[in-house]
């Protein structure tokens, strides 16, 4: 077995924008990278509402659970509301 993590690591991500009550599930190989994209205005979903800030995050080792758990996140609405009452604190207004 080996102890280190993997080289490459799949990420399941929230975003919040409290200046318009809203928030956003995505998914990235490079987390930093995607949030820098994010910021920049560089993605036409979150673009309107910047600012924003990355309030959760999930590692995986495998993309396809990745990409499951943020699927489950987008479309099943129970699943995103446990997250949020869970973070709830994070998902707060000037929260840091």
């Amino acid at each position: 077995m080996n102890p280190a993590p993997s080289q490459f690591m799949y990420y399941v991500y929230v975003l919040k924008s409290d200046k318009h009550k809203w928030s956003y599930v995505g998914s990235a190989s490079n987390l930093l990278k995607r949030i820098a994209q994010h910021d920049a205005g560089e993605s036409c979903t979150t673009k309107k509402y910047l600012p924003i800030k990355l309030v959760y995050c999930e590692a995986y080792a495998s993309k396809l659970d990745a990409e499951i758990r943020e699927k489950r996140l987008k479309n099943h609405g129970n699943a995103l509301g446990l997250l949020k009452k869970r973070i709830q604190n994070s998902m707060k207004e000037g929260a840091g």
